[in-house]
């Protein structure tokens, strides 16, 4: 069962402070008559007048530990003899029962600064994962009865969905459409916080922002996956020089073609493109023979 945030009841503190100091200064000009006509005339009536005024004097005493101040983004909770009672956010001077638990608490952003933990991923490599969480107190009534000590429950529920997290999406991928660690940021990170959020609300929390701060593979495969990602890499580029090399081939024959002015045959079209091809998929600078004889020589 949700506890729900109620509006707690409170005067404004001033107005208090200025009520209670004239019946003070009345109470005690009426203790001192009272205790006055006492020691003149003793009788049953005098001494309960005087029991009265002390009695009244004494609640005032107790009012006065009544009053509280709360800053901007500061709520106070407020509890009668274990029954809720309601939430005060209104900032300034206030004063409310005395005999209240007034349990004041933070309602500003805070930063959770997660320490890098180590998860396997979606395909069971293992890596080193952090993340920060930027999160504030929504619903004060569920922050303190809901749950036991709130804050260290933002930090376990927090670790529990990045593990989470991390174990549904690889931590880098070759394959068109689908989301990885390392290359959908965006995309893990809302994910994280929509998964925090959902955690987290059962404490009056909510979570504002959520991104991962740290990303790498566990110093285990780190070598490994660097040499994977490096050939991986060569493989990307040797792909697209090819693809960019072929175009290339095949413009210049066009080119030719369209001109009219040099006529090749199939052999000399093939020794073409293989010379084309050599010079621009190389990994090295090219050393080009020259042909001092006939075009067929």
């Amino acid at each position: 069962m949700r506890t729900q945030e109620a509006v707690g009841r409170t005067v404004n503190g001033w107005a208090a402070l200025v009520v209670l100091i004239v019946i003070s200064v009345a109470l005690g000009i009426g203790e001192y008559h009272a205790i006055k006509t006492l020691s003149v005339q003793k009788t049953g009536l005098n001494a309960l007048w005087v029991l009265l005024a002390s009695l009244a004097c004494l609640i005032c005493l107790v009012c006065w530990g009544g009053f509280f101040t709360l800053q901007p983004n500061q709520a106070a909770v407020l509890v009668l003899f274990g029954k809720y009672t309601g939430t005060e956010r209104t900032v300034g001077f206030r004063w409310a029962n005395p005999l209240l638990d007034k349990t004041k608490m933070s309602l500003r952003a805070r930063n959770l600064n997660m320490e890098s933990i180590k998860v396997n991923d979606k395909r069971g490599n293992p890596v080193e994962i952090a993340a920060v969480v930027v999160w504030r107190v929504q619903d004060t009534a569920q922050a303190v009865f809901d749950v036991d000590k709130y804050e260290h429950y933002v930090t376990v529920q927090s670790e529990a969905a990045l593990r989470h997290l991390a174990s549904a999406y690889p931590y880098d991928t070759t394959e068109e459409g689908e989301l990885s660690l390392r290359g959908s940021t965006d995309d893990v990170s809302r994910g994280l916080q929509s998964e925090l959020q959902d955690r987290l609300s059962k404490a009056g929390v909510m979570v504002d922002e959520a991104r991962l701060s740290h990303l790498a593979y566990a110093p285990e495969i780190a070598g490994a996956m660097l040499q994977r990602q490096q050939a991986e890499a060569i493989v990307a580029a040797r792909t697209r020089i090819v693809d960019g090399a072929v175009g290339i081939v095949e413009m210049a024959l066009d080119k030719l073609e369209r001109s009219q002015k040099v006529t090749l045959d199939e052999e000399r079209k093939a020794a073409m493109v293989n010379n084309l091809l050599v010079v621009l998929c190389g990994d090295r600078s090219a050393h080009p023979v020259i042909n001092t004889g006939s075009l067929y020589s």
